[in-house]
């Protein structure tokens, strides 16, 4: 039997909201941060199996969420496409070498593909740990938001270079996007052959851009990919997360094909309600800072979210990842209040 998730990104409308959270599974969690310790880096806990699929299941076991979301990253792909991947100290990803231009996209041909086996791995563990009733959800970076970390080496709060490659060469943006969503394709395959039930693809930085730059390095490349999951896989939902999208959801919504759209915090969830299509899965979209200062304001915006989605398909979660200092009190608060909701 399908979980309430599941049921809920094939469009169906119970009485009570499946709840996950993004980065459910991290650093808020002591046995995460212990489990962290002993592994040392970011990149061997995630590149580990047993210890990937540990970290998947902890937050399942400490609060019963609805969904597991994979332990991973988004950057596992430009890392599989040969570039050098660190996570240091105190820092964001870096990728290095830096994508400069067309000469480094045409060295983009090789795939190591033993730098992915071990999350097909970490995939196939937990999906034969997981309760019956809890969807098990895979990710990976839309190719926008991979390809400003391809460009810059790491995060950018402007994503200039990457942007100003789009303008100046289109063609090269184009040979690199395209890359990038032909490996994520396969890759999210892989992860469904593995054992996950629905996917999410994350373009956290897809508010960066124009109108004009949206549809081109985000709604089109999507729009792919998600056609051809929904070739390769039927059946498999799909979750589109283009964050700080804002007015340009709606079109998001019609032109990809996605299954379900996740909402930032900045999204009026009764503007969304009204404005997208009517029967489409929505996910989101409370503000972490919320979770993180808990409270009857936690109480108040997260009943504020259900009732706005009251009459449509609705996955409660966050707007983004889960704040590092979140405390375990307020997120058994939250839980509280949604699975309580209605009665």
């Amino acid at each position: 039997m399908p979980g309430l998730l599941l049921d809920t990104l094939r469009g169906k409308t119970g009485s009570r909201r499946p709840v996950w959270l993004m980065r459910q599974a991290g650093r808020y969690l002591p046995e995460y941060r212990a489990l962290r310790a002993e592994k040392g880096g970011f990149l061997e806990l995630a590149s580990d199996p047993q210890a990937a699929a540990e970290v998947t299941l902890q937050p399942i076991r400490r609060f019963g969420f609805d969904g597991a979301i994979l332990f991973s990253d988004i950057l596992m792909v430009p890392w599989a496409l040969g570039q050098d991947l660190t996570f240091g100290p105190g820092e964001g990803p870096r990728l290095e070498p830096r994508i400069g231009g067309r000469e480094a996209i045409e060295r983009l041909h090789t795939v190591d593909h033993s730098r992915l086996q071990p999350i097909y791995e970490t995939v196939a563990t937990v999906a034969a740990q997981l309760p019956r009733e809890t969807t098990f959800l895979g990710f990976a970076g839309s190719p926008w938001t991979v390809a400003t970390y391809m460009i810059a080496g790491q995060g950018s709060r402007d994503h200039a270079e990457a942007r100003l490659m789009a303008y100046r060469d289109p063609g090269a943006m184009t040979a690199l996007i395209e890359r990038v969503a032909d490996l994520t394709v396969d890759y999210l395959v892989n992860q469904i052959a593995a054992g996950v039930e629905a996917v999410q693809l994350f373009d956290s930085w897809a508010g960066s851009l124009s109108p004009a730059q949206f549809e081109a390095w985000v709604i089109a490349p999507n729009a792919q990919i998600t056609q051809r999951l929904h070739e390769r896989c039927p059946g498999v939902p799909v979750i589109g997360f283009p964050k700080g999208a804002g007015g340009k959801l709606p079109a998001y919504a019609r032109e990809t094909g996605v299954d379900a759209v996740g909402l930032d915090e900045t999204v009026d969830p009764q503007w969304a309600a009204r404005e997208l299509p009517r029967d489409l899965p929505v996910q989101g979209n409370l503000d972490p800072l919320l979770l993180l200062a808990g409270g009857d304001a936690l109480d108040s915006e997260a009943r504020r979210i259900l009732d706005a989605f009251a009459d449509r398909p609705h996955v409660f979660n966050l707007g983004h990842g889960i704040d590092k200092e979140t405390p375990i009190a307020h997120v058994e608060q939250l839980l509280r209040t949604v699975r309580h909701w209605g009665e």
